[in-house]
């Protein structure tokens, strides 16, 4: 037994239903069908959409679903039953869907497939509207008020019965408004169904369907008017993200890429101050990274007593050191300033590192930037080629500081020396015995020591004025000048160049006109909705 369901839906594209089409109508739905399947026996889940324009016709949404099967035919797989069925289900189960549950007057109405599936997903009946079709090819001597006037199965809507075109009148393409009037003149005149004849036929259906429809969507108008505005709204606030279309005005242009990248640049500056992550880093190469790397450094054996010896040896040449070896001094602590230069240089690096860092993530950052591939380019070189400036800036900076240490000894620290050696004494009272005691082993440990004690110091000062220096030359020129050379670039360029930065990504512009046709589509709904509202 063939049975089928039609539901409509509340607020999908309005089908207009011509009956005097139908001819047409089947044509192309068979046409599309061959052109889908095959002209075989199969199905697809693949809806066929057919749009029908009348000013003669109710607005409604008719989905013709294929009827429920019992066995599979020659040509179909044997999952078809199930498919078929799985399918339907898919459609009528959907709460705001109406479901029209046909079944021929000529069988028991307790073997209708269409009223069992309707049963299982609409319970209730709210959804569900019977029709009875083949009212005129039933046994002589049976006629189907049982159903009809609800006795035989209730349902919450009344039950319709219609007559449709016979085989013999498909075949001579019996025109439909010609089948409606049979079908009227069929009910009028007929003894079993006379007193009903006012609510039977096709044309009762479809009036009573679309007095249904008008009522679902009434009581609905208040969740449906909230949820196109909630979508409104959120089509607005992307249409805000993706940003409005580029104007074609030099003038605007220029003035649309300043501002990207004055957003750019505020994003930047968040990730410094602490707005964003990130800034933090800065502050871990100079608490962490310098401390340690100055640690590391290899003094041990730079001030060990081979070393020691060997330098202050050298640095007396022929002529052996009366009172303090000051050219080993020299040589020692400058051997050993040298070491700064890599803790330095390092950190000037780290930092280097970390401002390219926030970079990238400051032009990800910056929704407005998304929509313009080529201009985020560009900004990612001015910013990194600013940076690199300010890091020769900054390596010189450093530099200069550990040579400042080397070029001056602190005079306090060589004052000391000779008053350290006379507290040592002469305890044989031999001016000999000094100078054999300047060449003995804790002697040169003392120098080793005397050296070790100023790099300390030395070291103390440069853990502080590096940061100093590297914040001055490159985290605070970040700040204040990153992009002060593209800015002067981008005021010398053609209106052409300019149109050339803010070329968008092609993506971007094919949302932006998705959600302008959505956004269009939903205020014209909402429009059409409070114009109904209103008449209530």
């Amino acid at each position: 037994m063939l049975s089928f369901f039609i539901f409509l839906r509340g607020v999908s594209l309005i089908l207009n239903v011509y009956f005097a089409y139908a001819a047409l109508v089947r044509k192309e739905i068979q046409d599309e069908t061959d052109r889908m399947t095959g002209k075989t026996k199969q199905i697809s889940p693949v809806p066929i959409h057919l749009s029908i324009y009348s000013p003669n016709v109710v607005n409604l949404t008719l989905i013709d679903l294929p009827g429920l099967t019992k066995v599979a035919v020659e040509g179909q797989p044997e999952s078809i039953v199930q498919d078929i069925e799985t399918m339907v289900r898919s459609y009528v189960e959907k709460p705001n869907c109406v479901i029209l549950a046909i079944s021929p007057a000529n069988q028991d109405i307790a073997t209708s497939d269409a009223i069992k599936l309707s049963r299982e997903v609409d319970p209730s009946g709210e959804r569900t509207f019977g029709v009875l079709t083949k009212l005129d090819l039933m046994d002589k001597g049976t006629n189907a008020l049982d159903v009809l006037e609800g006795r035989s199965y209730r349902l919450q809507h009344p039950w319709v019965g219609i007559v449709n075109r016979s085989q013999a009148d498909i075949n001579k393409n019996v025109d439909m408004i010609v089948a409606r009037r049979k079908e009227r003149e069929y009910f009028a005149t007929s003894p079993d169904y006379g007193h009903l004849a006012n609510k039977m036929g096709s044309e009762y259906l479809a009036k009573l369907l679309s007095k249904h429809l008008e009522s679902v969507i009434r009581a609905r108008i208040p969740s449906i008017t909230s949820l196109i505005n909630k979508s409104i709204e959120e089509l607005e606030s992307e249409m805000d993200h993706l940003g409005r279309p580029v104007a074609v005005d030099a003038g605007a242009q220029l003035y649309t890429i300043l501002e990207l990248c004055r957003a750019f640049d505020r994003i930047f500056k968040e990730h410094l101050d602490g707005g964003r992550p990130g800034g933090d880093r800065i502050y871990g190469v100079f608490d962490n990274q310098l401390p340690a790397a100055l640690r590391k450094l290899p003094f041990d054996r730079h001030l060990s007593l081979q070393n020691v010896r060997r330098v202050v040896s050298e640095a007396d040449g022929y002529q052996p050191h009366l009172i303090a070896p000051e050219q080993g001094y020299r040589r020692l602590i400058e051997g050993a300033l040298n070491y700064f230069r890599g803790p330095a240089e390092a950190s000037v690096d780290a930092v280097h590192f970390v401002l390219k860092e926030l970079v990238r993530k400051s032009i990800g950052e910056t929704q407005e930037l998304k929509r313009f591939p080529t201009l985020q380019a560009e900004i990612a070189a001015a910013s990194n080629e600013a940076l690199e400036r300010f890091r020769e800036d900054s390596k010189k900076t450093v530099i200069r500081l550990v040579d400042m240490e080397s070029s001056y000894l602190t005079v306090e620290f060589f004052r000391r020396l000779p008053q350290e050696v006379e507290k040592g004494g002469n305890p044989a009272g031999n001016p000999a015995s000094v100078t054999v005691d300047r060449y003995t082993e804790g002697h040169f440990r003392r120098i080793g020591s005397n050296v070790s004690s100023y790099i300390n110091m030395v070291s103390e000062t440069l853990k502080n004025t590096i940061p100093k220096a590297v914040v001055y030359c490159q985290v605070r020129e970040a700040k204040q000048s990153l992009l002060n050379h593209f800015y002067t670039q981008i005021g010398r360029k053609e209106a052409k160049q300019l149109s050339q930065l803010l070329d968008e990504d092609p993506a971007l512009m094919e949302r932006r006109q998705q959600c302008a046709k959505r956004l269009e589509l939903y205020k014209s709904a909402r429009d059409e909705i409070d114009s109904v509202s209103w008449a209530r």
